[in-house]
């Protein structure tokens, strides 16, 4: 769903220094463990699907390994959702319809390995969700294979934001391009992965998948994502 930069060899751009706001635990982003009732019969499902869409390396996709929809059934995601409405103080969440532009993967099953993809910074379109979140479905995936939080890398060592405000929708449109150096953002905070953890976020800070790993589908890094509005 997201617009992510490229990172590649173009000229390096000016890029504009975003505002930064600390990710701050009960502020910007929450996690809730323990979350599901049986997250072994959701994740028993999932292995046993056989309508994934392929994404790298098995098409030649700009988004890796594996997607498949939907995720959770209509009973698990209001589960889902009831705790996230709690959790925020909110009193509802939904996801947009394809009807008010919401053309992206919410409750969506992503399965990715290692080598697939690496590290892409972004935000989630503030026009599409005010909160994001991501399930992990696999419990033997290592700890370093979570969400972290990122923020810009600007010349000389300084330290710049990893905020989308208005006007903008997402990164590159604040940044104002697709093509970034490889060195235009460092890691700010990751938060671990633990099986049937939810990671509830902000959806305009900088974000990625820390680390991905797993060469079969038992093993590679399966999670479940969410894309709200509130």
């Amino acid at each position: 769903m997201s617009a992510q930069p490229f990172r590649g060899a173009r000229p390096a751009p000016v890029l504009p220094v975003l505002p930064y706001r600390k990710p701050t635990k009960g502020r910007d982003y929450w996690v809730l463990d323990d979350v599901l009732p049986d997250p072994d019969a959701v994740r028993a499902r999932h292995l046993a699907r056989t309508d994934w869409d392929e994404g790298y390396p098995h098409k030649p996709e700009s988004w890796p390994g594996l997607r498949g929809m939907p995720g959770l059934e209509p009973d698990e995601l209001a589960h889902v959702e009831k705790l996230v409405r709690e959790t925020v103080g909110v009193p509802r969440v939904w996801a947009l319809s394809e009807a008010e532009g919401g053309t992206f993967n919410h409750n969506c099953v992503q399965v990715v390995g290692e080598g697939e993809c690496e590290p892409r910074p972004h935000t989630d379109s503030r026009s599409l969700c005010r909160y994001a979140a991501v399930l992990y479905l696999n419990p033997n995936v290592p700890k370093r294979c979570g969400t972290s939080f990122y923020r810009q890398s600007l010349p000389g060592g300084r330290l710049g934001g990893n905020t989308v405000v208005a006007p903008h929708n997402n990164l590159v449109d604040a940044l104002g391009t697709r093509f970034v150096p490889p060195d235009s953002f460092t890691e700010d905070l990751a938060v671990p992965h633990r099986y049937n953890r939810l990671l509830l976020y902000t959806a305009n800070l900088m974000h990625t998948a820390t680390e991905y790993y797993g060469t079969t589908l038992d093993e590679k890094r399966m999670t479940c994502v969410f894309f709200w509005m509130a």
